[in-house]
């Protein structure tokens, strides 16, 4: 193992603390506001809600395999294909803002459409990662680690732990792992754009808002998806 594995390794324990952290009491006071809300819908309300975002969900993952490039970390070390998706957040944290700006400059209407756009936009980001750290995003598991990604950098403190435990021990509890669990996935990612992004819908301040935004949200899906799949390359403590 080479230095710049050894220094990774003690940036991922620290992340790992960092995802296991509790979140401040502003976000647990709006966690637990938004949570409230949610138990005045109806039950009939959140399944198409479920329903409608898992096919959302399925639709880009399926969008993403025909338009990623396989194998783009291949011969590459580590370093390497951190530089890589470093240059892939770049491009993509750009694409975000300009949309958001773009939507939230249209008001309401647009603000809506802001979400599937964004979506579809991390979606191809972390099949960009997977690809680029040796793994194969048209597999079935894949997609599955994906949407765990996914899950891990846009949940409430109690799921982001849960799921943590599961990327920890991904090659033991995959095989496990047959379906997710839609409701969770959708309530959960709600939730928390919900906090970030509502104020996109505002007149007059909502494109600064929305670029803002989606430029904070690719960030931290990009240190999540980076720390994810170095988790599974570097199993056991390097060697110097």
């Amino acid at each position: 193992m080479n230095e710049y594995e050894l220094q990774v390794y003690d940036e991922v324990i620290d992340w790992k603390h960092k995802i296991r952290k509790r979140s401040t009491i502003l976000t647990r006071a709006s966690k637990k506001m938004q949570s409230k809300f949610n138990r005045m819908i109806p039950e009939k309300a959140h399944q198409v809600m479920t329903e409608a975002i898992k096919k959302m969900v399925k639709a880009t993952l399926t969008g993403s395999d025909f338009t990623t490039k396989r194998h783009q970390g291949t011969g590459l070390s580590l370093k390497e294909r951190d530089a890589l998706l470093n240059q892939k957040l770049v491009s993509y944290r750009k694409t975000a803002m300009l949309e958001g700006a773009g939507t939230g400059a249209g008001g309401l209407f647009l603000g809506l459409a802001d979400f599937p756009l964004l979506l579809s936009i991390k979606m191809k980001f972390l099949f960009e990662a997977a690809s680029i750290y040796g793994y194969d995003p048209s597999e079935y598991e894949e997609r599955l680690f994906v949407l765990h990604v996914f899950q891990l950098a846009f949940s409430s403190d109690e799921k982001r732990r849960e799921t943590m435990d599961i990327i920890e021990e991904w090659e033991t509890r995959k095989q496990s792992l047959l379906e997710m669990d839609w409701q969770k996935f959708q309530q959960e990612y709600r939730d928390y754009i919900d906090l970030v992004k509502m104020a996109q819908l505002l007149p007059g301040i909502g494109a600064v808002v929305g670029a803002y935004a989606n430029y904070n949200l690719l960030d931290r899906l990009g240190e999540t998806a980076m720390n994810a799949y170095r988790l599974r390359i570097l199993k056991t403590p390097p060697v110097s």
